[in-house]
Order: structure tokens, then C-alpha cells, then sequence
């Protein structure tokens, strides 16, 4: 059975940081591209990053590029997303997926996980 629990959700100023974590088992890690979703309240889900397997490709959305990183740790399978500078249009839930190709469209990755909720005050 595939689990990926995301972690590190909560309340922030503007301005500031927070470092979600995707862990993931049930399935061969290392051989599943990871991906970042959001959703906000009232707009549909939307693609924030990806990487590849082995972590040498990395692929943003326009509006967190150059403020996010994602980045994984396959001997942990584990998936990182490293938000700085966070506004308050980041307010939303964010969840991580798996799928064996890069991809950005949501609807072709294979697992998901149940999200974890960002916060960002003005």
C-alpha cells in the first residue's frame, strides 16, 4: 500500500519560511518522480514543482520560482519543498505526488498524498 504523508504545514508571517516533507513507502522510491501541488480555497489544484528520480531535474511554477526548492533525499524517501520569502497568495493546502515521468499535469501522477496546510499572514 503507497503512503506519501506530508509534513510541515502551518502559520507564518510574510516574508517568511517553511520546509514541507513528502515521506513516502509503499512503493520503490527512488523510481518515481515527485511532484508539489496547492489549493487554495475556491481555485482549482495547481502545479508547484517537480523533480526527477535521481533529483537532477527540478521544474517550477512561474509564481514560486526562485522562492521554492524542491529537492529529496532517496536513501530517506523523503521530497522537500523549501518555500522562502512565503506571500499570502501561498495560502493553501499542499500536496505531494508521485509518478513515473516528469510531468506537470496533476492528472497524470499515479499517488497522492491527503496535504498539508500553508498559512501565510499579512
Amino acid at each position: 500500500q503507497v503512503q506519501l504523508v506530508e509534513s510541515g504545514g502551518g502559520l507564518v508571517q510574510a516574508g517568511g519560511s517553511l520546509r514541507l516533507s513528502c515521506a513516502a513507502s509503499g512503493l520503490t522510491f527512488s523510481s518515481y518522480a515527485m511532484g508539489w501541488f496547492r489549493q487554495a480555497p475556491g481555485k482549482e489544484r495547481e502545479f508547484v514543482a517537480v523533480i526527477s528520480t535521481s533529483g537532477g531535474y527540478t521544474a517550477y511554477a512561474d509564481a514560486v520560482k526562485g522562492r521554492f526548492t524542491i529537492s529529496r533525499d532517496n536513501a530517506k524517501n523523503t521530497v522537500y519543498l523549501q518555500m522562502n520569502n512565503l506571500k499570502p497568495e501561498d495560502t493553501a493546502v499542499y500536496y505531494c505526488a508521485a509518478n513515473r515521468v516528469v510531468v506537470r499535469n496533476s492528472n497524470a501522477y499515479d499517488y497522492w498524498g491527503h496535504g498539508t496546510q500553508v498559512t501565510v499572514s499579512s
